[in-house]
């Protein structure tokens, strides 16, 4: 039986992919095959050498000690396209709110409850003070076409938008995906100096930390609105900071405020909404569990952030799965141990993605002892596991 040791309230439609049968799911588990969270922070948790996997039921993965988690062997997954359409229609709020200054009318509308029959006239007085601008015929500049750039350059686009969009990694499902109305920008710099709007949509990483800076809002026009429903990284905040004071941005709305940018003039803050809708936690949670039992029970890694994409129809008596490093003589290696021992392979599939690979090896016959300690003896071998029907 397997063991899922849970954080976070996980949505109970992901729980229930786990059989009784087959699986133990708690959030008391002292020595987990594999973990499943949210927002959990786990760079301060100790992993029992049980844990063989990390779900996270989300996109990013800030919260999970990534680079450790390779070393010791142990794949981390995300669920990329999972909660794309929620974040996509909070974008979308925040295209409007940037527009028009409807959150300012809100609050103000609020002020003046206690003003009796005054209300109407007050009304009509004063609503020239939130007036906006409307988003047809702008120009927005979307950032990263993943599932939710895509999402939002179509969707604006459809709204009567010029879209412009860049993204030097963009994936072949991606670019099928998008919209024939959408321009592509010949690079980062290019797209930026023409847009009325700028939305991004990619993770944050060491190149991509404060890649919206004084160098970057130098090139873009005087009033242009920023839309940051990503990472709170992405953005320099003192660069922001001068940015609004002198009008070069007009408004940033973002998904991830904090102390330096919450209470700027010009900043719509939201408390990071973008995947808290019912529809995007149950799809979030179902991909999770789903790929966590592909892993266990098949040894097929799918939306892995720190292995490759790697599955094999699983049709023999038995599967050896190996992590490894990324270097020259492995495969031989452990290819030549197996057939020490007289081990009949019927396939095999090797994937590498960065400093790590991953071997699915089906075989037919008996099953050496030992051959799971016997491999990770190997050099650069992470971890050996051995899958049986």
């Amino acid at each position: 039986m397997f063991k899922i040791k849970t954080f976070d309230k996980i949505d109970p439609q992901g729980l229930n992919k786990f059989s009784r049968e087959n699986y133990e799911v708690a959030s008391e588990i002292a020595h987990p095959d594999a973990i499943l969270l949210r927002s959990y922070k786990l760079h301060n948790e100790v992993f029992p050498a049980s844990v063989k996997a990390i779900a996270r039921a989300g996109a990013g993965v800030n919260n999970v000690p990534v680079d450790a988690c390779s070393e010791r062997g142990i794949v981390v997954f995300n669920t990329p396209g999972a909660n794309a359409n929620a974040v996509k229609e909070l974008t979308l709020a925040g295209l409007f709110l940037a527009a028009r200054k409807v959150y300012r009318g809100i609050e103000w509308a609020k002020s003046i409850k206690d003003e009796g029959e005054n209300i109407p006239q007050l009304v009509e007085k004063n609503k020239s003070r939130f007036k906006g601008t409307e988003i047809k015929g702008k120009t927005l500049g979307v950032i990263g076409l993943g599932a939710i750039g895509v999402m939002v350059a179509n969707d604006a686009s459809a709204l009567g938008m010029k879209v412009v969009g860049y993204d030097p990694f963009i994936s072949v499902n991606a670019a099928w995906n998008l919209s024939r109305r959408v321009k592509k920008a010949s690079s980062f710099e290019a797209l930026l100096k023409d847009v009325d709007y700028l939305s991004v949509h990619v993770p944050l990483t060491d190149q991509t930390k404060g890649v919206l800076n004084k160098e970057k809002f130098a090139m873009m026009k005087n009033g242009v609105k920023i839309l940051n429903f990503s990472r709170g990284g992405l953005v320099n905040n003192a660069d922001l900071k001068e940015a609004l004071a002198s009008g070069k941005v007009d408004r940033y709305v973002t998904d991830f405020p904090d102390e330096e940018v919450i209470g700027l003039e010009n900043v719509v803050s939201m408390p990071h909404l973008g995947a808290s809708t019912d529809e995007a936690e149950t799809n979030c949670a179902i991909m999770a569990a789903d790929q966590i039992i592909d892993f266990l029970e098949n040894g097929n890694i799918v939306n892995s952030v720190n292995f490759p994409e790697c599955t094999m129809p699983f049709l023999a008596e038995a599967r050896i799965t190996i992590m490894n490093k990324n270097i020259p003589n492995m495969i031989s290696q452990i290819t030549a141990l197996l057939a020490s021992e007289g081990v009949n392979i019927s396939d095999m599939i090797n994937k590498n993605k960065g400093d790590y690979a991953y071997n699915i090896i089906d075989i037919n016959g008996a099953i050496p002892e030992n051959i799971e300690e016997r491999l990770r003896v190997i050099d650069g071998v992470l971890m050996a596991r051995v899958i049986t029907k």
